[in-house]
């Protein structure tokens, strides 16, 4: 089940609001763990047996670290057992086809399709993924991390702590949550008319994003993928793919994380923001500082800081800074591709640092955040185009490797001109400037007009248009 849906929206999330808010404060705990079980199931109820037992694991692993907390190595035991479960758990769904598969292509052994344990036939290839597993294993290991270094208490009620390992605003496709910046919630929240009122709000800007923009540039994307294939892609077109790429996965991803930001402040929760207007930034670091705040956030607390961070030298600080984007890169993906996109960005980065930072402040402010574009754009060709041999003839027709402009690529800037400038506009703070620049009273009059001309339109849309997942889905 996804939020741009029209079962989510007008069948799921009525039922589990009404649920939710006419229950007493101390079940709606054991509500939001059921149906987020529930919105989990809906397609892959098989892997709910994956999320029980990580919430088992997990939640005793948390009590065991506080109560030996006095004697650090067996603290530490506990914590490095939750964390080795969790990668394995991901290892094992996510990356075991993988190696298998590079493993046959290095040395000819080919791993077994299966094996049976009491009776039992585990599949060891083609595995399918569950849904957000790289994201709700990253948060069960902040949980343990977090009691250890006590950031939070461990949470003693089981049922509360399988509401956080499981609730469903952001257990597909985040943000990452943090323990501690919900354990308090999780406990104590107060549900208030206003908070509804915003989160309804950021909710229908998100779907919006989503429904409207994503899925309508991201078949400009599909158009230049098809070019390409056809043999007709031009210099001009490979470039309005990348530019329509960005767009897509920018808004579909930023779309999904207001929605979860405004589904969370529904039922009383202040997650952290997860974009900042990353098409503003005017460096490549900066970029990153915008982008998936959840994620490099967490890798930068949890592993490039536990690393050493840059307290080492500079060797050492290029050494954690390159694993750490190593596993940034395999965290989105079983391929190739990705490793090279996160050390792709690695290279910028230590650019940036080491030899560009002096040159990029001595050049005019337009031109760094053309320089940004352009790198990110790149980027996202090698994140997006899996098969490496594609990607490289993609990307040499984009810097000359082929005819400069055809009459088609003109009928197909025209076709998404409107929805190009639209996106340009979206991805700044252009509308949030005129928004807050509006009189108080127009802005209350014209809130429930838009949330309500978005919905129309979206589920005109959705009832119109194809399945169109997130992004990141499959991550």
């Amino acid at each position: 089940m996804v939020f741009s849906s029209l079962t989510f929206l007008f069948a799921y999330l009525p039922i589990t609001l009404l649920v939710y808010f006419a229950v007493p404060l101390r079940w709606r705990n054991a509500v939001l763990l059921a149906v987020s079980l529930f919105f989990y199931g809906w397609g892959e109820p098989v892997y709910i047996l994956i999320m029980f037992l990580s919430i088992l694991i997990d939640y005793t692993h948390g009590l065991l670290v506080e109560k030996y907390r006095s004697n650090d190595r067996k603290a530490r035991w506990f914590v490095g057992q939750s964390v080795v479960f969790n990668l394995l758990l991901l290892g094992f769904f996510k990356y075991w086809g993988f190696f298998a598969d590079n493993l046959f292509l290095l040395t000819g052994v080919e791993l077994p399709a299966a094996v049976t344990l009491a009776g039992l036939t585990i599949p060891l290839r083609n595995i399918p993924l569950p849904i957000g597993i790289s994201f709700f294993t990253f948060q069960t290991m902040s949980y343990t991390i977090d009691v250890y270094r006590q950031d939070a208490p461990a949470q003693r009620n089981i049922i509360t702590f399988g509401a956080f390992v499981t609730m469903f605003p952001q257990l597909i496709a985040g943000p990452i949550v943090k323990y501690k910046t919900v354990a308090r919630e999780l406990d104590y929240r107060v549900n208030t008319a206003e908070d509804f009122a915003l989160g309804a709000q950021r909710f229908c800007v998100g779907l919006a994003k989503k429904v409207l923009l994503a899925n309508g540039i991201g078949a400009l994307w599909d158009a230049q993928l098809a070019a390409q294939a056809a043999g007709t892609l031009t210099v001009a077109g490979g470039w309005m793919g990348l530019a329509a790429y960005s767009f897509q996965i920018y808004f579909d991803f930023s779309g999904y994380s207001d929605m979860a930001i405004g589904l969370g402040r529904m039922l009383g929760f202040r997650f952290d923001e997860n974009f900042n207007y990353p098409y503003l930034a005017a460096s490549v670091t900066e970029f990153w500082r915008r982008w998936h705040i959840s994620l490099t956030s967490w890798f930068r607390e949890y592993l490039y800081i536990p690393l050493g961070g840059n307290r080492c030298g500079a060797a050492k600080t290029v050494r954690n800074i390159f694993i750490v984007w190593f596993c940034t890169g395999f965290w989105h993906g079983a391929s190739w591709n990705f490793i090279l996109w996160g050390l792709y960005f690695f290279c910028w980065l230590m650019l940036e640092k080491y030899l560009l930072r002096d040159v990029l402040a001595g050049i005019p402010a337009a031109a760094r955040h053309l320089y940004t574009l352009i790198v990110a754009a790149v980027g996202w060709g090698i994140f997006a185009i899996e098969d490496l041999g594609r990607c490289g003839a993609y990307l040499r027709i984009c810097f000359g490797g082929g005819m400069l402009w055809s009459g088609a690529d003109g009928y197909t800037l025209r076709s998404y001109a409107v929805l190009l400038a639209v996106g340009c506009a979206a991805s700044t703070t252009l509308g949030k400037k005129v928004w807050q620049r509006l009189p108080d009273r127009a802005r209350k009059v014209l809130t429930p007009v838009l949330m309500a001309a978005s919905l129309v339109l979206c589920t005109a849309y959705l009832v119109d248009g194809s399945y169109n997942p997130f992004l990141y889905f499959r991550f």
